[in-house]
């Protein structure tokens, strides 16, 4: 408010410039108003006037009855007249100084002499050097200076001294009513945050407490849990996707399970017959030739193959299973690979089909694993496919992706079955059993195998009867 009130003031004397301004240039030099006082008054008293900024007039006061003047030289004569018979009023004697002059109470002294009063507002003019011209200036306070320019070039300032306090009534009426309503609004808004924000919070607390508590029993091993906020927001989001997180946790933990599971079942079956079979022939059960031995070796390079495709499997896990890729004509290693192929499928007694691709399919991959993947499917349907007659390769090319197909006429895999093939170890109880001589790892490298190139592979029904199984490489 005080600097509104200054503000206020300097525009209100800001025509006195153009007045300055016109001294200045009849002599050009301020001469004329040097120490002229009474004109630098008036000048000012003329902008201020009929303004909240118009100095108060001091008034005299009025003389009572008893103390006017006597009348004049024409009535003095009938003034004594009237007088006569009456005493002499005596007035009492002044007392004297030691120099003779009378004073009332006590002679003078130079102690006894105050500085007339400051002014409330004080005003200005100095040169374009700040040297003091006209005007009350006094160092000790702060003044605002307003430039006094004549063509272009600054001639003087017209200093105004910064109000600290106000002095004005209806300023002060009105910073007291902006109290009472500044006290009345924040009452009120406090009422209202009170009624906006208890709801509020409490909105966005409980989320945050079930989050919480959700979050405790994660630590505590609690996966199969599940938060039901029904929200549009950030908070609904978060819980959607701490609920997809629990359920990650709880997949993850259950294969985790199961794997360990079947990795102890997988590893005991032939390290059991294996002891059973040496036991046997130590106590003379069985007789020691070379048939059981084979009996026995024949366990050993299953359990060797087990393990083999555990550390391999592991190894792709942990991202250790190395890749050499480079630009491949897919279409000329599938024709050179399929020509093997044919050799031990027939010798299993099944047909193998295959039609030689002429195209050139540029994929980026590593060609040793590739072949790796292919052995792993044909040898997967020699295996399962013994009550079919034929598995079939092909190779086509769609849109930007190249695709191998593998198909049999086996006995097929329900459809509860597919989408787990490619998880460690799982077998289908009927026909994929262990009695096939597998390790149920196989299919698991190859989905390993088609990550590191960016691909896909999934399984499917067969139209031969049996199962498909569907590989999708990026060209390059």
């Amino acid at each position: 408010m005080i600097d509104y009130v200054n503000t206020k003031e300097i525009e209100q004397l800001k025509p006195l410039i153009t007045q300055l301004q016109t001294v200045y240039s009849k002599k050009n030099s301020w001469d004329s108003l040097e120490n002229n006082h009474r004109q630098f008054q008036r000048m000012i008293a003329s902008q201020l006037q009929n303004t909240e900024f118009e100095p108060p007039i001091k008034k005299r006061p009025q003389r009572r009855k008893d103390q006017r003047r006597p009348p004049r030289d024409g009535y003095r004569q009938k003034y004594q007249t009237d007088l006569e018979g009456f005493p002499e009023p005596k007035h009492p004697k002044r007392p004297k100084d030691v120099y003779g002059n009378e004073h009332n109470k006590k002679s003078p002294s130079i102690n006894d002499k105050r500085p007339p009063p400051k002014p409330k507002v004080s005003y200005a003019v100095l040169d374009s050097e700040q040297n003091y011209i006209v005007g009350h200036f006094d160092k000790k306070r702060d003044y605002s200076l307003t430039p006094i320019t004549l063509n272009t070039a600054v001639i003087g300032y017209f200093a105004i001294s910064k109000r600290h306090k106000l002095a004005q009534g209806y300023e002060l009426d009105f910073i007291k009513q902006q109290q009472s309503y500044i006290w009345l609004i924040g009452l009120g808004v406090m009422v209202l945050v009170i009624i906006i924000t208890l709801p509020l919070a409490r909105h966005l607390v409980q989320p945050i407490r079930q989050l919480k508590s959700g979050m405790h029993k994660l630590t505590q091993g609690n996966y199969s849990q599940n938060l039901d906020v029904k929200r549009q927001d950030e908070f609904g989001q978060l819980n959607r996707d701490f609920n997809e997180l629990t359920q990650a946790l709880d997949k993850n933990e259950t294969a985790r399970k199961r794997w360990l599971a079947n990795i102890s079942h997988e590893l005991r079956t032939p390290v059991a017959i294996l002891k059973g079979e040496i036991e046997a022939m130590l106590d003379g059960i069985r007789p020691l030739n070379l048939d059981n031995i084979k009996s026995t070796q024949e366990e050993v390079a299953h359990l060797q193959k087990l393990i083999e495709d555990l550390h391999q499997l592991t190894s792709a896990d942990i991202g250790a299973m190395k890749y050499r890729k480079k630009n491949t004509n897919l279409a000329d290693l599938i024709n050179k690979e399929s020509n093997r192929y044919e050799g031990y499928v027939t010798d299993a007694g099944l047909c193998f089909e295959y039609t030689q691709y002429a195209k050139v399919i540029n994929v980026y991959v590593d060609q040793t694993r590739i072949c790796q993947l292919l052995d792993n499917l044909i040898n997967n349907g020699i295996k399962y496919a013994y009550s079919g007659s034929q598995i079939q390769l092909s190779l086509s090319v769609n849109k930007k992706v190249a695709k191998i197909i593998v198909e049999d006429d086996g006995p097929g895999v329900a459809e509860r079955h597919l989408p787990y093939l490619f998880e460690h170890l799982y077998r289908v109880e009927n026909s994929r059993n262990r009695g096939t001589g597998g390790t149920g790892l196989g299919l698991s490298i190859c989905a390993h195998i088609i990550e590191a190139h960016q691909g896909e592979i999934t399984a499917s029904r067969s139209i031969l009867g049996g199962l498909k199984v569907t590989i999708t490489l990026p060209l390059f």
